[in-house]
């Protein structure tokens, strides 16, 4: 059905820019350059999440900066990790800035003795305290642009482990770290950044087969997490104006089509921030156990906690009909007629994925 919306991760979203999808919405606001301080900080006040230790994967840039950027916000004491210390040891001084302490930790997610090495650090520094693990590191990115419009047997089988070693096995090792420590102080919550490429194909066959697995991490993991009091959820962004996006389109190096897709992404894209937004709503929602196990959607929770993105615009809502209508040319037309309000089931999205 057209180009309907596509909902990629941190590192992802930066090679929107080569992949040509489209993004398109209402016409919102002109976008700040900067996130104001916080009240709170501004005001000297704890945060909502002060005393909270927790892990971001791949916040060098991104999706992973701009949630470790709203933790510290909130006041909590943020790992961030990346495979680059330059650039790590930068976002780590921008997410201090907010508030809350940020320790930058070089970890490739591909190299299973980095990670151990990243938990055991987190377990002494913190005393085996650590609240939420955001699982958001990708190094896919290259490979999905190299490889875009061949088919699975036409690419080298090594496409696999450049996808899914750090994107999906990586996720898991550090989910195995961080759980020992929750379920010892029987509170916690894992999140894992995934995207609809898990319902229907996207990009290729080894990014659809590692973002269906995630999900069902988070829905297997949260079987055994829950009577340990530990929570476990997939986060679905949608399409996110990153600094690669910004860059890009600066650049003026790009094909028609390339620009066109940019100025969608820069008119109506997310922040990087609004998932971090979404993560603190559900780390202080009571009824976050209700959630866990599921996949869950940043326009459904923005909807949900109340939530406006950094620059006060509103969020894309990718199952609105009206938004789907405006993907299809032929129908395009149909799209002014519909309330915003009408949206696809998600027990529709469920059956056109459906494999019986």
């Amino acid at each position: 059905m057209g180009s309907l919306a596509v909902f990629p991760s941190s590192a992802e979203a930066e090679g929107l820019s080569r992949l040509g999808v489209v993004c398109s919405q209402e016409p919102r606001r002109s976008e700040h350059q900067q996130c104001p301080r916080s009240a709170l900080q501004v005001l000297g006040m704890t945060g909502v999440l002060s005393g909270y230790v927790c892990v971001v994967t791949g916040a060098s840039r991104g999706i992973g900066k701009g949630i470790a950027l709203q933790l510290s916000e909130a006041g909590a004491t943020v790992y961030i990790t990346g495979r680059n210390k330059e650039t790590l040891q930068q976002a780590a001084h921008e997410v201090e800035s907010r508030g809350g302490k940020c320790i930058s930790v070089v970890c490739d997610s591909s190299e299973d003795d980095d990670i151990k090495a990243l938990f055991e650090k987190v377990r002494r520094e913190q005393k085996g305290r650590l609240d939420i693990l955001v699982n958001n590191a990708y190094s896919g990115v290259e490979t999905i642009v190299s490889t875009y419009t061949k088919p699975f047997w036409e690419c080298p089988v090594s496409m696999w482990d450049n996808l899914n070693n750090a994107g999906l096995r990586g996720h898991y090792q550090c989910s195995v770290y961080a759980a020992r420590m929750m379920v010892e102080a029987r509170r916690g919550l894992i999140v894992v950044i995934s995207s609809i490429g898990g319902l229907r194909y996207l990009f290729n066959v080894p990014y659809g087969i590692g973002k269906a697995a995630c999900d069902r991490m988070a829905a297997d993991c949260a079987v055994e997490l829950k009577k340990h009091n530990v929570k476990y959820i997939s986060l679905w962004p949608g399409a996110v104006l990153t600094e690669t996006i910004k860059e890009k389109m600066a650049s003026g190096d790009t094909s028609s089509s390339e620009a066109e897709m940019l100025t969608s992404i820069i008119k109506f894209g997310e922040s990087p921030e609004l998932s971090g937004k979404c993560i603190v709503s559900l780390a202080t929602d009571p009824n976050l156990m209700n959630y866990s196990g599921k996949v869950l959607m940043n326009f459904d929770l923005a909807r949900r906690y109340g939530i406006q993105d950094v620059n006060g615009r509103p969020i894309t809502n990718y199952t609105s009909l009206r938004f789907v209508l405006s993907t299809v040319p032929s129908l395009a037309w149909l799209a002014r007629f519909i309330p915003g309000f009408i949206c696809i089931p998600k027990w529709v999205l469920t059956l056109s994925a459906s494999k019986f």
